[in-house]
């Protein structure tokens, strides 16, 4: 997937520019968009492979409402996106989200997880959050989480777009955040085809869709440093037919070599096994 836009960023002194700008944005407000990175097609082509993928967990067993997050069904979540269509594995490594999460969290970057939710209308809010506070315990003095969200529709407000406390990402302790801090929240406000970088110490939850027939689709690429165990564990959630496709970088990426967490001179071992009498 590489439409004209999203080259341009990438390779361009215009992508520096673009992904210095974000990154500012995220170390001031927490949060940060940049517009047109798919086209309206390539938008269209990874929303299609979306509710594929929705379809295909539920063939799985793997059902699409979790009613410890959601209070209805109308929020659609979707896990293991990695096994269910390579463009989720041309996106977790998408070059302009790589050089955000280079940005925040360093070169060595793991991916934590990818996952989906479909706000339909009449969908509701999750209890507010942090992503890191999920995985690292408190205080919370760096960032060492972040998501890419990529938006499959247009995001606003009245469709579900994910609420947040800006500046949040400053918060060390769960004791920081306000009593009632809805009331400082302020929703995704992005264009199908967008990308928004999140610090994952910001704290949010999915907006309430109140639309009568508007959905609204959002990826989640979520990754952390390398040193942290991811929030699934890709070598049982990652079919063997999936797992023999994936590009060495994407392999080190998901922490799926024997010696995946082992450094040699700065560098992260973690590569793919070769076969039994091979060279090492």
């Amino acid at each position: 997937m590489s439409s004209a836009i999203e080259t341009e960023r990438a390779h361009g002194d215009g992508a520096a520019r673009e992904v210095e700008r974000a990154l500012a944005e995220v170390r001031e407000r927490g949060v940060a968009v940049i517009e047109g990175v798919l086209s309206q097609s390539e938008a269209r082509a990874a929303r299609a492979a979306l509710l594929e993928a929705a379809a295909e967990s539920e063939r799985r067993g793997v059902a699409t409402f979790m009613p410890a997050l959601d209070p209805n069904a109308a929020n659609v979540r979707v896990f293991n996106l990695l096994d269910m269509h390579e463009i989720f594995r041309e996106l977790i490594l998408h070059p302009l989200a790589a050089a955000l999460v280079r940005g925040v969290l360093g070169e060595h970057f793991a991916i934590s997880n990818f996952t989906a939710n479909i706000a339909r209308p009449g969908s509701g809010s999750m209890s507010l959050h942090s992503d890191q506070s999920l995985v690292v315990p408190e205080p919370w003095l760096a960032p060492w989480s972040m998501n890419v969200v990529w938006c499959l529709d247009d995001v606003y407000a009245e469709n579900g777009g994910t609420l947040y406390l800006p500046g949040s990402q400053r918060f060390t302790r769960r004791a920081e955040v306000p009593a009632n801090p809805l009331a400082q929240m302020k929703a995704f406000t992005a264009p199908c085809g967008s990308i928004v970088a999140m610090d994952g110490r910001v704290w949010h939850t999915s907006g309430a869709n109140v639309t009568k027939n508007t959905e609204r689709a959002l990826l989640f690429a979520y990754y952390s440093v390398d040193f942290l165990r991811p929030q699934v564990n890709h070598n049982v959630t990652l079919s063997a037919e999936t797992q023999a496709r994936l590009s060495p970088e994407l392999f080190a990426r998901l922490k799926l070599g024997a010696d995946s967490n082992l450094r040699i001179g700065g560098e992260i071992i973690g590569e793919r096994p070769r076969p039994l009498g091979g060279a090492r």
